[in-house]
């Protein structure tokens, strides 16, 4: 049998449940996801670092442990918290459980409390941080308040340049702000051969390579602190060649155009988050995990216009910048969990590459 254990909001407020996972205590920013699957990616994904991940679906655990369907090697995120805990799980492709897989990877854990009380609690209150703890009595609400996540990008990023399907036609530069794997197989998918960069290569290096076409993962943290890598993107705007930007990539390239981020309530994370395109007035369900968005009044109508938005907070949801091959959406088409309703932007990334090594 699990211990008990607590959860203590900065706030003082306390819930009661039972360990899930590592033994110890980790303070993180609390954030919600309202997947009803996926939780093999929402946990492998490097853009939660910093992050205690918060299952508003009941039960959790049941399809088991299944390594082709995580999003990177690691869990980033600092804690786990969900409502009841499948022991026994039934998939003819698991290897595990979600205990032992939380225990293996050091991830500290909790069941047994009311999530839909704690979601609401974000929800007016927006995000808060956060300890899962075994002695409540001891939590430091003003260490708790104070905890921030430093250099989140450089983290999770490769240290080094890889090369993927390295037989592929063309050649995409991905710069990786904690890139799901699953952006990648949908490249080499499309016979790319993808360029896996750290997150802070230079455009003068990315340049060399002679990139088809340049594709900005998604990420951690505030776009606005990456600092050097709005700089380089400056740089790589100037040159007419495809650009796609996915999640932090969305964000930092509207940074680089002198546009403006601000951070969510609680953010949107899930794979229901309902979305408009504003070309044809289509509606898409998305796969999302982010805490910021891009100001709508801050898009200079010169440079770009908004293509997609949120429709639950009508939040910019796309760009498409004029004259120029880039574009960038606020949502994940390669959700590896579903749905795949705009997969097809891959395809539109290829198009643009296709009509650019034509013209050169």
């Amino acid at each position: 049998m699990s211990g008990k254990a607590y959860l203590v909001l900065e706030n003082g407020m306390i819930f009661e449940g039972c360990r899930l996972g590592a033994e110890g205590e980790v303070i993180g920013e609390i954030v919600f996801t309202t997947g009803m699957t996926g939780y093999l990616e929402t946990l492998t994904d490097k853009s939660y670092y910093g992050q205690i991940i918060l299952q508003t679906y009941p039960l959790i655990g049941n399809y088991g442990v299944i390594p082709e369907d995580f999003e990177s090697n690691v869990i980033s995120a600092r804690g786990y918290i969900v409502r009841d805990i499948c022991r026994e799980p039934s998939n003819f492709r698991s290897k595990g459980d979600l205990d032992t897989f939380l225990k293996d990877r050091n991830v500290v854990g909790l069941y047994g409390i009311d999530t839909r009380a704690l979601t609401m609690i974000l929800r007016e209150k927006g995000t808060m941080n956060g300890i899962i703890t075994g002695n409540p009595e001891n939590a430091d609400l003003e260490e708790i308040r104070s905890f921030r996540t430093e250099n989140p990008v450089a983290r999770v990023s490769v240290r080094e340049k890889a090369v993927l399907n390295d037989e592929g036609e063309y050649t995409v530069a991905m710069l990786d702000f904690g890139y799901k794997e699953n952006i990648a197989r949908e490249l080499v998918k499309r016979n790319c051969r993808v360029i896996l960069l750290p997150h802070d290569t230079s455009a003068e290096e990315i340049i060399d390579l002679e990139p088809d076409g340049i594709m900005l993962s998604n990420g951690p943290g505030d776009p606005a602190d990456n600092v050097t890598v709005i700089k380089n993107l400056r740089k790589l705007i100037t040159c007419d060649m495809p650009i796609f930007g996915i999640c932090l990539g969305h964000q930092l390239l509207a940074l680089a155009h002198g546009f403006v981020t601000k951070k969510l309530k609680y953010g949107h994370r899930g794979a229901n988050q309902p979305v408009r395109d504003l070309d044809t007035g289509r509606l898409y369900i998305t796969s999302q995990n982010h805490g910021y968005y891009v100001t709508d009044e801050s898009i200079d109508p010169s440079l770009a216009c908004q293509w997609f938005i949120n429709m639950n907070d009508n939040t910019c949801e796309g760009i498409r910048y004029m004259e120029k091959p880039i574009f960038s959406v606020q949502f994940h088409p390669e959700g590896c969990g579903g749905p795949k309703d705009t997969g097809y932007l891959f395809d539109k990334f290829i198009s643009e590459i296709m009509r650019y090594s034509n013209s050169c």
